[in-house]
């Protein structure tokens, strides 16, 4: 089943292209189907490629996913143009009453600022809450991943000295989890990030079920029992090319970055790097629809409660 997305977003074209099945909100009004309904927080300043990355993962999937795009505030986007925010993108104000089946939060460049200082902080911590009795389940990508560690753990921020940033090899530590379901042993991610997740560190503080991690980068993924927060520390939606605009961006910037590890082949920044990571990203956003939202969530949403949730599977 195809992911549903306004008739005239960017990524519809872009999708087509790539012989997604993309389908419109007149052919979907047509069909009897419950779909998903699936909330996109953005917090990328490239809104564009980053919903374009999201849906490409999300429509891997025997589902119908109903998509919503949401954006932090109104302040203007330097990145984005508002007429594409205007069109496409929802206040806050306007879905809170509302029910969803999933909500994903993406990254966002922070790595080096406080919480306290981030300006869309305290607004950021009442989407958080107000999801915990209104979604099913929520997938906090990179830096949301260390915000949601912050809301659900009060866990202070952890920084790495150094930006790690690269295609890292992972340990499949729980093949039977849902999450994992048809992983392989070993598996390839990428990162880009400075936030820090130390295995150890999550198990003395968390009591999250560690699902993969690298020896370099740390935990990648883990779950709270219950599948109704996930948290991916790395970038699975990423391009093939996303990382080289990074690190070109920073060498512009005179940032001196450290060039991507494992990334360019011969790490020779002119050989054109190749997305190694790809399949395991596509999986890993059909399991979470599947087992974490589809398989948890109620029929009728109206009826959401967060007792259902109580109880360990």
């Amino acid at each position: 089943m195809p992911i549903k997305i306004p008739d005239q977003l960017p990524a519809t074209d872009v999708l087509r292209t790539e012989n997604i099945f993309v389908m419109s909100e007149t052919r979907a009004s047509t069909q009897g189907i419950r779909p998903l309904k699936v909330l996109i927080l953005n917090l990328m300043p490239k809104k564009i490629e980053t919903e374009t990355q999201f849906l490409r993962l999300l429509s891997n999937s025997p589902l119908q996913v109903d998509i919503e795009l949401l954006r932090i505030d109104d302040r203007p986007s330097k990145n984005t143009p508002e007429e594409h925010l205007n069109e496409f993108y929802r206040q806050f104000e306007l879905v809170r009453h509302r029910n969803f089946d999933g909500l994903i939060i993406t990254g966002a460049p922070l790595g080096l600022v406080q919480f306290e200082d981030v300006v869309y902080w305290d607004h950021l911590q009442q989407i958080m809450k107000w999801a915990k009795e209104h979604v099913t389940s929520t997938l906090y990508v990179c830096w949301a991943a260390q915000a949601g560690l912050k809301l659900l753990y009060n866990l202070p921020k952890q920084t790495r000295e150094e930006k790690l940033s690269g295609v890292y090899v992972h340990e499949n530590l729980q093949p039977y989890h849902p999450l994992l379901r048809g992983f392989d042993d070993t598996f390839l991610a990428p990162h880009s990030r400075y936030a820090d997740f130390a295995p150890g560190y999550l198990e003395t503080h968390t009591d999250l079920d560690i699902l993969a991690t690298s020896d370099v980068a740390g935990v990648y993924l883990a779950s709270t029992k219950d599948k109704r927060n996930v948290f991916v520390t790395g970038h699975p939606e990423y391009d093939a090319l996303t990382l080289h605009n990074e690190y070109i961006r920073d060498l512009g910037a005179g940032l001196e970055p450290v060039m991507p590890v494992n990334y360019y082949p011969n790490d020779d920044v002119d050989n054109p790097p190749r997305a190694s990571w790809r399949s395991h990203g596509h999986l890993l956003f059909a399991n979470w629809l599947n087992y974490c939202v589809y398989q948890q969530t109620p029929y009728d949403l109206e009826h959401f409660s967060e007792d259902k949730f109580t109880k360990d599977d």
